[in-house]
């Protein structure tokens, strides 16, 4: 995962097609250059050491999505980390959680609403999830000190963003924990939010928008949960509030309206049976990972495989495309173009994104 280009399905198909990840990371450097580039070098081991000294240094537990103890809802997310770091009260992992999100330059009223809220929510039993920013994040972690609580950080779980929550970071440990899929010591950058929104609303069995503008953070993290099968719910404002236009929007569309703590738990208590309705699926193997597809069955001429990779690029540009859609619309079964998705993922000609998205990189 830390090897250059390679995203996280890129890993499992790596996983899936090599077997180890010694097989896998031996195999990368011709991969590469199958794919054009030549001087590829995978991640050095060393540098993996480093980052375990610096973890075991901030007290970090290193999580794969094989351990028990990783989050059961991330398992059911299109694109899972395949592994966590997290430091803290590990136990919080296994009880519900419902996320509060919302604008960083909260209102006054908002802050009072996201407070209540988590308040309310952490004595009926559930772990709050949010993203330690300024504003509503703030609000909702202080107040669900005493219950349990998780910062989903954008950087490593180590630095803390921004530095005025330092004293609230450490002060959650005792009764909740901060989580990363990064690496230890990263700073958080601009690219790393939406990716940490998904985990946000990955973990939750419902998220709750306090305050939104009409483009924010908070709204890209409506639509994971919805991508996710989550539970969506808004506060609703003023119409004359830009920090209120985003839940409007949300509640105009069809998420539930927001008064106080008993419309989530009614909502959550509504929801209840009609699972319990539902056959349950049947429980995965906590040692296998999960959505791995299967190795390519066999291997392509030289001229096919540029044919196919053109025919890809083709179709793609800079704004995302769903990856099935784009098999569907090139007529072609999903394990011909799988493999040649990794050679340009690879070489740098597409990116991944949340949601199994993909775009052509310029």
């Amino acid at each position: 995962m830390r090897s250059r280009r390679v995203g996280i399905t890129t890993f499992y198909r790596l996983l899936a097609k090599f077997g180890t990840a010694e097989n896998a990371l031996a195999a990368l450097p011709d991969i590469a250059r199958a794919a054009g580039v030549t001087d590829y070098i995978p991640c050095p081991e060393g540098v993996a050491h480093i980052e375990m000294r610096n973890a075991a240094r901030h007290k970090a537990r290193f999580l794969a999505i094989t351990d028990a103890d990783y989050p059961a809802a991330l398992r059911d997310i299109p694109d899972p980390p395949p592994f966590l770091w997290v430091t803290g009260d590990i136990s919080v992992l296994s009880r519900p959680m419902i996320a509060l999100v919302g604008a960083r330059n909260a209102s006054s009223l908002g802050m009072r609403m996201s407070r209540a809220l988590a308040s309310d929510l952490g004595r009926a039993g559930y772990v709050v999830v949010s993203g330690l920013a300024r504003g509503i994040d703030t609000a909702a972690h202080r107040a669900a000190l005493d219950s349990g609580t998780i910062a989903v950080m954008a950087g490593g779980v180590d630095v803390i963003y921004p530095v005025e929550n330092d004293r609230l970071a450490v002060d959650l440990l005792a009764h909740g924990l901060r989580l990363s899929e990064n690496a230890m010591g990263l700073a958080p950058q601009a690219r790393h939010f939406p990716q940490r929104n998904r985990l946000i609303s990955g973990l939750a069995r419902a998220v709750v928008v306090v305050e939104a503008a009409a483009k924010s953070g908070s709204l890209l993290t409506a639509r994971n949960a919805l991508d996710q099968g989550r539970e969506v719910l808004a506060v609703p404002g003023h119409p004359f509030d830009a920090r209120a236009a985003g839940c409007n929007m949300l509640i105009r569309d069809g998420a539930r309206l927001v008064r106080d703590a008993r419309d989530v738990l009614e909502l959550l208590t509504e929801e209840a049976p009609a699972r319990a309705a539902t056959p349950e699926p049947p429980t995965p193997d906590p040692t296998v990972a999960p959505d791995i597809p299967a190795a390519p069955p066999e291997k392509r001429s030289l001229r096919d495989t540029a044919q196919l990779h053109s025919q890809i690029l083709n179709r793609l540009g800079p704004s995302p495309l769903p990856e099935d859609q784009l098999i569907r619309d090139m007529g072609l079964g999903a394990n011909a173009v799988a493999p040649a998705l990794v050679d340009l993922e690879l070489a740098g000609r597409i990116q991944r994104q949340a949601g199994g998205l993909l775009s052509r990189n310029s």
